[in-house]
């Protein structure tokens, strides 16, 4: 089935009139909806899954999964469940395996079928075939896959996984959550222990959820980094889930909330899984007004409600360890320090070089096409604050088909002189389904042009 959207749709956002408010909750956490179809789909049994993402990425990830022979059904808006055949049951799938925008859901297969003695090929969107697969399938070749793509590692890519993958002993050279997990997901079919040395913590949710399905997962803190251990060829039972709101997809409306004046907003059930909460903690440092209430622990994950209120913002340093907690979050970070007073610098952002655009390059363009001093020095994003004083705005932002910059660039239009228009908002839908209508509920304007 394809999901994809066809033609641009470009969107744009006027300053606000009045101040953004109201109580909403956003989307299910996109990382933790896409590892739930697959551990359901490698399980024994059925899983029922409550507030699964039904962004086009995730339903993307829903039709490989039945491709690869799990009964994946939806029953109502976010209530799915998924009937697997237990580990190391996965059958041939009929067709090419289309993963649309999604780099997670790609690399992650390319674990599972490391280990399972099937042939597969995954092709992607135009965005998906420019980015590189080779840091997941060179380590992953060590289990005995073959893999065969276009040059760079790209996609299509052919998959032959190994009827007995070799457990794997690897270290990431830059951390990773996609590449440590799928090393983890191949190493569950294999005989033995897997073990991963990432050199910073990145988040969690593989590990939380191979336990929660029954696996034995050990986890050791070494300096800034840790080491990951799984035990080979567990019996994986099914084990219902409930997903949490995105941390990263609540980013947008937090960071309007902050730059439109007056503005008093709450998002309900949003995860809290402290290897993803990177943002937070940087806002709070600019002098962000961000509390968290009803804090609790739903399906192995830390959930609470924030409510952000707008106030002054000044400007910080973000450090390099901090990146793997909030990887997707700098594009609308870097909105809140075009408003701060000062000037801002975000350390080693490399791996934003290779996620849905050159993610580095394109924010920096966003802010610059509207009226906001930015420089790249080398890895490091470098962002001159207004102090509170609008930027100009007016400008059109090329969005490469990446729905973070795209979201990033109709935030920053809430709180510009001028309005800001993203040339294609259609991919929007892979991460966040209904982003505008939300925004527009608690009184933000988001036009067709």
């Amino acid at each position: 089935m394809d999901h994809s959207p066809t033609t641009a749709q470009p969107l744009q956002s006027q300053p606000a009139g009045a101040p953004l408010s109201g109580r909403i909750r956003v989307p299910g956490d996109k990382s933790i909806s896409h590892r739930a179809l697959m551990f359901g789909a490698l399980a024994e049994g059925e899983t029922s899954i409550t507030g699964l993402l039904e962004g086009e990425d995730v339903l993307r990830t829903a039709d490989a999964m039945r491709a690869l022979g799990a009964e994946v059904t939806q029953h109502a808006a976010g209530r799915w469940t998924v009937r697997g055949q237990g580990r190391g049951h996965l059958r041939e799938p009929a067709d090419v395996l289309d993963m649309g925008n999604s780099g997670t859901a790609a690399r992650l297969i390319c674990g599972i079928l490391a280990s399972h003695p099937i042939f597969a090929v995954l092709t992607g969107d135009g965005s998906l075939r420019g980015r590189p697969m080779k840091r997941v399938t060179e380590p992953l070749a060590a289990t005995g896959a073959r893999f065969a793509s276009r040059a760079g590692g790209r996609l299509p890519l052919a998959i032959e996984g190994s009827a007995s993958p070799a457990p794997l002993t690897y270290r990431l050279p830059v951390a990773s959550a996609q590449v440590k997990s799928a090393i983890l997901l191949a190493g569950l079919n294999a005989e033995g222990e897997t073990v991963v040395q990432e050199p910073e913590a990145t988040r969690d949710h593989t590990e939380n959820m191979l336990r929660h399905f029954g696996a034995t997962v050990s986890v050791t803190v070494e300096g800034q980094g840790r080491v990951v251990r799984l035990e080979g060829k567990p019996r994986l039972t099914a084990a219902d889930i409930v997903v949490p709101g995105d941390p990263s997809s609540a980013a947008f409306p937090i960071v309007a909330a902050l730059i439109v004046p007056g503005s008093a907003v709450t998002i309900e059930n949003v995860g809290l899984n402290p290897l993803r909460t990177g943002l937070f903690t940087s806002l709070i440092e600019m002098g962000a007004d961000l509390t968290i209430s009803n804090e609790r622990v739903e399906g192995g994950e830390p959930v609470g409600d924030i409510t952000v209120r707008a106030g002054t913002l000044k400007a910080i340093e973000v450090p390099r360890a901090r990146v793997p907690s909030m990887v997707d979050e700098f594009p609308v970070l870097s909105v809140a320090a075009a408003f701060a007073e000062g000037t801002s610098r975000f350390r080693g952002l490399s791996e934003l070089r290779v996620k849905e655009s050159d993610r580095l390059a394109a924010t920096a363009a966003l802010l610059t096409v509207n009226g906001i001093a930015v420089e790249i020095e080398g890895d490091d994003l470098i962002i001159h604050g207004t102090g509170g004083k609008p930027p100009a705005g007016g400008g059109t932002v090329e969005t490469h088909m990446d729905h973070r910059i795209a979201m990033s660039a109709l935030v920053l239009g809430l709180a510009t002189a001028s309005p800001v228009t993203a040339d294609d908002a259609a991919f929007i839908e892979t991460s966040f389904p209904g982003f505008a209508d939300l925004m527009r509920g608690l009184g933000a304007i988001m036009v067709r042009p």
